[in-house]
Parts: structure tokens; C-alpha cells; sequence
């Protein structure tokens, strides 16, 4: 009964809430990487995206007035990753604050002698367990666009929420058993590794260097050039691609 009764709501939404024609045309056309998709997927991720602005909650900081166009430009990217998986992915928070520059995140740290010191620390958004997600808007709106290596701050964020999903933030998303755990951990493991060295070395990456600073940014950076440029990433890390796309359920390179 509660399962027909969500597909009831689901499909009210779409009936009476659908994204605009010419709002997600000017979404496509913003962000090649979406136009790029089989046209089934488009049909899927349209859905999706509508479902998901019904669900989450927007707020622009500091002055910021969160219109339909940035709405419809996040709601696109951050639900291309659980295009397969399922907005349920997504239901441990509500909130999106949205921020017109660099989201400054507090932080706090405790030196030799006991002592706190408090900072901020300037970024281009931050997912936190529970909500909220915060995102800077320049870097949103910039998608995949970047002269040196993939930036796309949105799939970054939900990566992370979906690393989360089990509690822990360590570059493993839930998966189903004890050998796919396995499997994940000796790829990724070895992927990271090699990753770091090339960094360590000041050899040209793929990946932005910033996946060298832990496991679980390896992984987001990953998931950001395996939406972005698939292509490029079969090329250079077949492994970690097909683990990506083993998890996703998707093979973006082949479109």
C-alpha cells in the first residue's frame, strides 16, 4: 500500500510540477556532458530531477535568490549519479543552500597542548551528514568546464552523500555483500595508490590532484570525471571505470 501510494505522489508530481521545455533545453545546452545522454536517459533524468526539486529545499545565502534556472542546473547534476540507484539515495536531508562565492565552512582543531583554534576554511561546497548541502554557485554553474582537469563541485558533493550512505566517509559506498566490499577495496585501494605516487612525482593527471588527500576524495574526483569524460577515463583508468560503472549502473563512456 505505501509503495502505490508513492507512486501515486511521484507521478501527481510530474504531472502537475514538470520542468519547463525551454528551462531544461537551456540546461542541456548549459552542461554537454547531460545533452550527451541516450535520449531514454534524458526522459529518466528529467523525471528524477523534477522529483527531486519537489522533495529538497533551497535557500541562497548572503543575498542570493535561488531562481528556477539554478535550481533545474543542480537538480540535473546531482541526479545523474542515482540515475539507476534512486532518489532514496538521497533522503537523509532537506536543505541546499546555495552561496554567490566560496562556501566558508567553520572549522575547529586541537593542537599538542589541548588547545582549540577556530578557522574557516574556504570551499567550493560541502556535504554534511544529515544536510545540509552546501554549494558555491560560480562553481556550480561552471558544470564540467575547466582548463586543467574535470570540476564539476555537484556530482563532487553527491558522491560524498552517497559514500555516507553507510555512516562512514571512506571512498566505499554501500554495497551489497562482503566480496563486492572486497572487490571495491582492492581496486580502489590500488587505483589511490598509484594516483598518489603519480602526484607525489608531479607527473600530469587525469584527476584533479585533490583526490590524493584522502580515499574518499579519490572517489569523488573519480565520479566527477566518470560523468564528465567517461572516454577519458576508460582510457587511463579502465579499472576504476569499471568499478564506477559496476556501481552506478552505468557506462557513460559508451553513449
Amino acid at each position: 500500500m505505501l509503495e502505490r501510494w508513492r507512486r501515486w505522489r511521484a507521478q501527481r508530481t510530474l504531472a502537475r510540477r514538470p520542468i519547463p521545455d525551454a528551462l531544461w533545453a537551456l540546461t542541456l545546452a548549459r552542461y554537454p556532458f547531460l545533452a550527451r545522454r541516450s535520449e531514454a536517459d534524458l526522459a529518466a533524468l528529467r523525471e528524477l530531477a523534477t522529483l527531486f526539486l519537489a522533495d529538497k529545499e533551497f535557500a541562497g545565502m548572503q543575498g542570493l535568490e535561488v531562481d528556477d534556472g539554478m535550481a533545474v542546473a543542480i537538480a540535473a547534476q546531482a541526479c545523474l549519479p542515482v540515475l539507476r540507484l534512486g532518489l532514496a539515495c538521497y533522503d537523509a536531508f532537506k536543505g541546499i543552500v546555495v552561496y554567490p562565492g566560496a562556501v566558508m565552512a567553520r572549522r575547529e582543531v586541537m593542537d599538542e597542548h589541548g588547545v582549540v583554534h577556530e578557522y574557516e576554511e574556504e570551499l567550493l561546497g560541502e556535504a554534511m551528514p544529515g544536510g545540509p548541502m552546501a554549494l558555491s554557485w560560480p562553481d556550480v554553474d561552471l558544470g564540467g568546464e575547466s582548463t586543467t582537469w574535470v570540476c564539476n563541485v555537484v556530482i563532487h558533493e553527491f558522491a560524498h552523500v552517497l559514500d555516507m550512505r553507510d555512516g562512514i566517509l571512506d571512498g566505499m559506498p554501500p554495497l551489497p555483500d562482503r566480496a563486492a566490499r572486497e572487490h571495491w577495496q582492492l581496486v580502489m585501494q590500488a587505483e589511490w595508490s598509484r594516483f598518489c605516487r603519480q602526484v607525489d612525482a608531479a607527473r600530469g593527471t587525469l584527476l584533479d590532484p585533490y583526490g590524493a588527500e584522502s580515499i574518499d576524495e579519490f572517489f569523488a574526483v573519480a565520479s566527477e570525471v566518470f560523468f564528465v569524460d567517461p572516454a577519458a577515463l576508460r582510457a587511463d583508468h579502465p579499472a576504476l571505470y569499471a568499478l564506477l560503472a559496476g556501481y552506478y549502473r552505468q557506462d557513460p563512456a559508451a553513449e
